[in-house]
């Protein structure tokens, strides 16, 4: 025989079950990675006491300003993302909620994605030399060396090409491709020069702003991502290719010619 319940003890036991699946969703590991403005690094100059880029087979300039590229910083692959961090993420302006697998290569071990990125990295910087050289028309018998400590994948591509470019070339006319300033951007790059999209660009302008940059080169696919958060006193310049990137930098130098912006 089944006992009667009043209305408050059953309405306390129906919720039961409601309040066991709300624990469940707030501690259990979602597939999710959380971002937020990480390290920068001025290719111009060194990165943990060594020279960004070594090049041999041409003389090189001695350079001033900054180009500095710039990362996110994630949760690890093996990190325990819950409903509550999420929630916390997706309301702060400093922080970004980012599916785990557009951060890391899914299904891979630890030991692997980190081998990943590097490949990436090092991928990265073959071609960025590679579009580099070639839009200077320069000989094979130059050589450039590439060192960027704990940094993996192929982000800074256009960063590298622009560094190569200043320290061979400048602006073409003797003076600096930065004109003097701390420039920083992000975007791959390939073979030919054409720049590509990278994602988590608001987050890397406030990073370049927190690092004194004042210009920020940024995929013309993503303006509109970077002028979500945009830091104030960081002007953004949308790029496509190497060209004209550089293009840009020499216009913004000089004060001639039209400089593009979101």
């Amino acid at each position: 025989m089944l006992s009667r319940l009043t209305r408050p003890k059953a309405v306390a036991l129906c919720a039961l079950p409601l309040v066991a699946l709300l624990a469940t969703a707030v501690f259990a590991p979602l597939p999710f990675s959380l971002a937020e403005p990480g390290m920068t690094a001025n290719v111009l100059g060194e990165n943990q006491g060594d020279p960004v880029i070594t090049i041999s087979g041409a003389p090189t300039r001695d350079t001033s300003g900054q180009l500095r590229m710039t990362t996110i910083e994630a949760t690890g692959p093996d990190a325990s993302v819950s409903l509550s961090d999420v929630l916390d993420a997706w309301f702060a302006t400093d922080r970004a909620v980012m599916p785990r697998d557009s951060v890391y290569p899914s299904g891979n071990s630890v030991k692997e994605i980190e081998q990943h990125n590097a490949e990436q990295m090092k991928e990265s910087q073959d071609t960025a030399t590679e579009a580099a050289l070639s839009y200077l028309h320069e000989k094979n018998d130059v050589k450039v060396t590439l060192k960027l400590a704990d940094v993996g994948g192929p982000s800074a591509g256009l960063l590298f090409s622009l560094g190569i470019v200043d320290k061979l070339d400048g602006d073409g006319s003797g003076g600096d491709l930065t004109g003097g300033r701390t420039i920083a951007g992000t975007g791959t790059i390939d073979a030919d020069g054409k720049v590509g999209a990278v994602g988590g660009v608001a987050l890397k302008t406030q990073a370049a702003r927190r690092d004194g940059a004042t210009v920020f080169l940024v995929p013309k696919a993503e303006c509109s991502d970077a002028k979500a958060e945009l830091p104030k006193g960081l002007r953004l310049i949308p790029v496509t290719t190497l060209k004209g990137a550089v293009d840009s930098l020499v216009s913004l130098e000089k004060g001639k010619g039209s400089v593009p912006s979101c």
